[in-house]
Formats: C-alpha cells, structure tokens, sequence
C-alpha cells in the first residue's frame, strides 16, 4: 500500500512538440550549477511538475546565474525523458519522476533567461541553497581553475564535499570504480560518520556534555543533508545517528543491527520504492556486513588487545580487565623491559611509542578486515549493478580510505576559514589518493562480470544470512563460512555458459538512441555484435561526454544475458554513433576478431592490437559457413578506399540459415545501393535493417524491391533531430506490406528463426525488467 502512495502518478503534460520552442515561466527550485560545457537549473512551472533546464555554453552566450526563488521566463525546447529501452537498463524517467521533474528543457540559442519581479518559494529553502552556493563559491575560489590541477581539484571536492558533480569528469573516477574505492567519493555514511565524529570531539572537549552533544551532532548532520540536497545515504545515515541520540538519552546502548532494521523499518513505511535502490541496498548492506561480521570478528581478535593499550603502565587496571587484555599488558610491559635492557631507554619513555605503534598496528589491521568483509558481502550487488569485483580494492581501500577520510574535515575547514593552505592540504590528499588508486588500476585485471544465475545469487544470500546466525558458533561458523567462500569463488569465476535456444538464430537491435548496435547469436552458439552506438558531438568538444554508450548501455544488456565473451565484433565504419561504444565493448567482452571495412577508425585499431584482438579486414567475397549459419560480405567492394570516411564505406552482409536470412547495411546509402543493384546480388532478405537509421538517403525502390523484406527494423533515437525515419522511406516500406519495428518507439527488437519460422519481439511486448531491479548508473545521475 504505502508503494502505491508514493508511486509516481500519470505525468502531467505540455502542448508542444519536441522540435518546438516554447516560453516557460516558472520558480527556480535548484540553483544553477555551471559545467564546462552548460550551465544547468530546475524550473518548477507547477506545483509538482518541474523542468531540468540546460542552456549550452559556447562563445556567444555568457554565462547567467539564478538563484533559487527567482521567478523566470525563457524560451526553450521541452521534451519528456526517454530511457534506454533495454533489460536491466536504468529508469531514467522514474528516477526524475521522484523528483518531479517530468521535462528536460534546452534554452534556445542565444538566448537567456529573463527574471520576473516578484520571489517564489520558501525561506527556509533559500537558505539551504544559499548555504550550498556559498559552499561551491569558497571551493571555486579556493582553486580558481588556472590550471589542470586546479580544474580536478574543484570538480573533485564539490563532488566529494557537497555532492556537486556538475564539474566531475568521468575519467577522473573510472579508476575509482576499477579498484573498489568509489565509495569515497559518493557522499554517504561514510562522510556522515567522519564529520560527526570530528564535531562530536570539539563538543566534548568543550566540555559539552555527551546528550546535548550528541543532539547537537544530529542536528548538524541533518543540515548537511540538506546542504547535499537531502541525498538519500546522506539522510539515511543522519536517521541513524539520531536513533542513536535518542537511544543514549534513553540509557539503551547503540546497536548497530538495531538501528539499521529501525532505519529500514522507517523507510519501508515512508518510501518502500528505496528498497529497491541500489544506493540504498549497498549502503544497507555495508551497515549490515559491519554489524553482522566485522563487529564480532573485532570483538574476538583486535578489540580486547585495543582496550589494553589504553594507559599500559598502570598496573592497577589490570585485574580490572578480562584476563586476555590483561595478559597482553603485561606482555607489552614484559617487551619494554627487554627493550629497556638493550637500549638502556627508560620503560616510561619505551612504553607509550610502543603501544601507539601497536594500534597502529590493529587500526591496519582493522581497516583489512573491514576492505575483506566488504569485498565478499557486497559482491552480488557489486556483480548485479557494476559487473565488476575490485581485487585491488583489499589494499587500495586500507590506503585510500584514511587519506579520504582526512580530506572530509580538511576540506570543510577550508571552506569554513578560506585559508588556501588547509586547501593545499586537501587537495594533496586528494592527488595523493588518485595516485594511490591510478597505480592499483594498472594491476587490477578488467574482471567484468555477468549477472549470475538466479539459484547462485539466492544460494549466495543464503550462505551470508546463514553465517551471520552462526557467527558466534565457534563449531558451526567454519562450514558456513567455507560455502560463503566457494559461492564468492562462484560467482567470480562464473563457469556457466551463457543461456541460448539450441539451433536458433537470433538478431537483436539494442536501443542506444541515435546510433546502432546489432547482437547476432548464431545457430551453433557464436556471439557478434555489430557497432556500439555512441554519442554524436559536433564542433570542438571541451568534455567528454558523461554517457559511455558501450559500458552504460549495450554492455549492461549483454551482461543482463550472461554474456562474458564474444566471438565477433564488427566495425560497420568510422561513425561515433556506430563505434563510439567499441572501446568499452572491446575492453568488456575480448571479443576472438574484430571485422572491419574501409576506412576503419585507427583509435580502435590501436585498441584492439592493444589488447591482442586480432583485426580481419572485411570486403565483397564469396558466402563462407559460420557458427551454423552462412554470412555473404557485400560490401565495401574490394580496393574501396575514399580519401574521407563515410556512410558508403560500411561493411554489409547478409545471414542465411535455412530458407530464411538478415540483411544488415550499416548507414550505406544509395551509391553502394546502387552498386549492389548493378552487379545483380542476391539481396533477397526475410529481414532488413534499414540502412542509416531510415534516411531518405537510404532504401531507394529498386533497391527495397530487390530486398522485398518482410520485416524491416530501424534503429533510431527517440524524437531525434534529424528526422529519421523518414516519412519517404516509411511510405515505400508501407506499400511493400512490410512489418516496421523502431528502437524509438519498440525499444530493444528481438527477431528469431529456426530456419524455417521468423518470431518478433520487443521490449515493449514483454516484461523485460531485471530479476533484481532496474540497473543503477550514477552517470546518468545529475
């Protein structure tokens, strides 16, 4: 019941088209935010329906800043979010829709915002903006981007202080991602529970008394998440240390196990969408792991020898203390004697150095434990959400994590005071930490993982649920612990093969937008995609897009599918929104060849000699057996090789198997239709994809009768400004009675055959949503 109450309604909305300009007036409820590229704000035009506005930046529009509660007009481009329409693909759409926003909207060029007289919105609110663009003020001053260095050092410390990630390149995290340490950059509990113990201290030795301090600290923690923009880690770890507080005032003592199932509790009655929100799952399960697992194991090993470092010397404690603590004591007395004897040092000089270096020892040795439990307790979401496991990540954590977690206070006293050497402090170990974490990524194999089967991943829950019972089972917690270890090494190694249906060939076009990407299973199990999708750019871009259309989006599908290795990849031609996505693909998935035709992209050569992929240049050639199919080259003609690449170099081939067969043609256009045509080939297909995306440069007649298909597939983007498909093109595959599926409007277009029998479907006909839930990309997260 309370999922449908707070399950987004229909949406609200607007009477215009996407190609359309439109004037909006509305209230702004976030603050610009400014990129390289773009500065971008949230316009509430209703009550609950907001807009996300981008206004692109270039060398005739000057920046322009708002404010939150201003009241503005402009004049802009309103489209409805479309998602990726794939399985397991990040609902986009939802995602804004918690947030009510229901249009992103582009201010039309050379245009800017005009502010209205008159204020909106609350005070209150006004001050929790203003709080955060002072914030983002001090940091940009701070480091005032005179240099790279200074560039990193902005995006980075508003991403990792406020959880302004406006400015934060993705290329500066991917090696956070690879080593298992990029839950130190996300604003959390992790940043909650260092600031709060850093304010907790200066309470305390102000000689504040520990009730009002704690309260003092909650109260605190909640501005800060609302100074995040109330991010959800934020407020639930804020939950809990106000649980906290009020257990103390009450005498109860803090369990960790107790809170977190209070928190969950709380959230499962207020919002029960989160728990299916991978943030909220890994940070659960971090909590969870900490208190199921880490505490106990501390308790039993490093904990008693920890109490018995406080104040050594005083041998009137002893008796005070379980017999373990006090056998160590007298232990490390016993060391600094014997030290005492060889160096003539007295023992109150020896004894202190010693034990501070012994909990030195134990912090490390705690900091293992903690980077081990983790790895192994997070590892099915960490496989379900990311693909991968972070080997690395036991060492780099024990490194990365002090570094960053020093930064978090250094950083806000920064802020605080504007002193810039507290801000060189920071920003050395902000570098120093990137060092650490760019060295462990040049050791850390690129182990991608599919998602596991569904009896591992409920046998692997299991197992964890099973030993947390039995931690305290001194017999019983070594043959569960030794079922969690082989299904860890299960789901690592993952031997299973991929699942098909046997002697059937399949052709899949993936939704990536505005580009193509083709997946073909063949009859005797042979994997090949064909091009990646990408992300058209235009002009001198200054950033690297966001979105990696081959690791966000085609990689996700294929893992989705339990999919490791593939045989083929082919390179139709050097277009972005066909090769953009292979880097990641060839780096994902190892493919055994890669195809290509003319004029091939000499970046992705370069990758694919890189990493020992051999490269097979593809031309017209005679019909070869494959995998239990046949495949035809028709195109690029042998020796074509213009001076400029182009539609026309793609490489084209058809698929037989039994009496049925594909034709796939890239973005070739009408000269090679019309080659083809003139050389009298069998063109003859049960199945087309459409060449360039439906072009009217494309499918002339003669060419679409020699074909005469009777399923046409398009690839497409959703409202996409260059109008494809054609309305010509739609026509002529109209009369010719043929069946037309469109990524844009299908989503994800399965076509399969036995030889003899053709079946269709799309993402939109069936249920395609993960076992485990929407996929999460915080790229996509702005």
């Amino acid at each position: 019941m309370t999922e449908a109450w707070h399950r987004p309604g229909p949406p609200p909305t607007v009477d215009a088209g996407s190609r359309e300009i439109v004037l909006l007036q509305g209230c702004v409820v976030e603050p610009t935010v400014f990129s390289t590229t773009r500065e971008q704000f949230t316009l509430e035009l209703d009550p609950g329906a907001r807009a996300r506005v981008s206004m692109n930046l270039d060398d005739d529009t000057s920046s322009q800043r708002l404010d939150y509660g201003q009241r503005v007009e402009i004049e802009a481009r309103i489209r409805a979010p479309h998602n990726y329409n794939n399985p397991g693909s990040f609902d986009y759409a939802l995602y804004l829709a918690r947030e009510k926003i229901f249009w992103t909207a582009t201010v039309a060029r050379h245009s800017t915002a005009r502010v209205l007289p008159g204020r909106c919105g609350s005070r209150f609110w006004a001050f929790i903006f203003a709080l955060r663009t002072a914030a983002v003020d001090r940091i940009e001053k701070l480091y005032p981007g005179l240099n790279q260095a200074d560039t990193f050092s902005t995006g980075m410390m508003e991403a990792v202080l406020i959880g302004e990630k406006s400015k934060l390149e993705k290329v500066w995290t991917e090696n956070f991602r690879r080593t298992g340490t990029y839950h130190t950059l996300v604003i959390a509990g992790f940043h909650v529970t260092i600031l709060a113990g850093c304010l907790l201290f200066l309470l305390r030795i102000c000689a504040l008394d520990e009730i009002p301090a704690l309260f003092l600290t909650a109260a605190a923690a909640w501005l800060y998440a609302l100074v995040c923009g109330l991010n959800a880690p934020v407020v639930r770890a804020a939950s809990g240390f106000t649980l906290y507080a009020i257990a103390r005032f009450f005498f109860r003592r803090g369990r960790v196990l107790n809170l977190l199932a209070a928190v969950a509790l709380i959230y499962l009655l207020w919002d029960p969408g989160q728990l299916f929100d991978a943030a909220f799952q890994l940070s659960f399960l971090c909590v969870a792991a900490i208190g199921a697992f880490v505490a106990p194991l501390l308790q039993a090993t490093s904990i008693p020898l920890a109490l018995a470092l406080k104040n050594p010397g005083v041998i009137e404690a002893d008796p005070h203390m379980e017999p373990r603590s006090a056998q160590f004591r007298v232990e490390l007395r016993l060391i600094s004697e014997t030290l005492q004897s060889i160096t003539q040092i007295p023992k109150r000089w020896l004894l202190p150095p010693l034990a501070i270096c012994l909990r030195l020892v134990l912090f490390l040795y705690e900091l293992a434990v903690i980077s081990t439990v983790m790895q192994i307790a997070l590892a099915l979401p960490m496989a379900e959400y990311f693909h991968r496991i972070s080997f690395s990540g036991f060492s780099s954590n024990l490194i990365v994590t002090p570094l960053m977690g020093a930064l978090v206070p250094v950083g806000f006293l920064a802020i605080f005071a504007g002193w810039h050497w507290t801000a060189a402090l920071a920003s050395a170990m902000l570098n120093s930490s990137a060092r650490v974490v760019n060295w462990h990524a040049q050791m850390e194999p690129n182990w991608r993982l599919a998602d596991p089967p569904l009896w591992l991943a409920l046998a692997f829950v299991a197992s964890l649920i099973v030993l947390a019972l039995l931690m305290h089972r001194k017999f019983l917690r070594w043959p569960a612990l030794a079922a969690v270890l082989g299904l860890f090494i299960l789901l690592i190694w993952q031997p299973f093969p991929a699942p098909t249906r046997g002697h059937i060939l399949e052709l899949t076009v993936i939704d990536v937008g505005q580009g193509d990407s083709l997946f073909i299973l063949f009859p005797d199990g042979a994997k090949m995609l064909i091009d990646g999708g990408g992300l058209l750019s235009y002009g001198k871009r200054t950033r690297r897009p966001g979105l990696d259309t081959g690791e966000d989006v085609v990689s996700p599908y294929l893992w989705s599918r339990g999919i490791r290795r593939l045989d083929i990849v082919v390179a139709t031609h050097d277009h972005e929104d066909h090769t953009g996505g292979l880097p990641s693909i060839l780096e994902n998935f190892r493919p055994r060849e890669l195809w290509v035709g003319a004029n091939p992209q000499l970046a992705l050569l370069e990758r694919a000699a890189r990493l020992h992929i051999p490269i097979v240049r593809r031309h017209a050639e005679p019909a070869f057996d494959f995998s239990g199919a046949r495949i035809a080259i028709l195109s690029p003609p042998p020796g074509f090789a213009p001076a400029k690449s182009g539609n026309n170099d793609s490489l084209a081939f058809s698929i037989h198997f039994g009496s049925r067969s594909f034709l796939l043609t890239g973005d070739m256009e009408k000269p090679m239709e019309g080659r083809l045509l003139s050389e009298d080939a069998d063109l003859h297909a049960d199945v087309l994809k459409v060449g360039h995306h439906g072009s009217k440069t494309s499918t002339i007649q003669p060419f679409l009768d020699a074909v005469s298909p009777s399923i046409a597939l398009i690839s497409d983007g959703f409202e996409n400004s260059f109008g494809h498909p054609h309305k010509d093109v739609l026509a002529r595959l109209q009369n010719h009675h043929t069946a037309v599926l469109r990524t844009d409007l299908d989503g994800l277009i399965t076509v399969r055959t036995d030889g003899q029998h053709l079946t269709m479907d799309t993402m939109h006909w069936s249920n395609g949503a993960s076992l485990f839930g929407p996929a999460w990309n915080p790229d996509l997260i702005q």
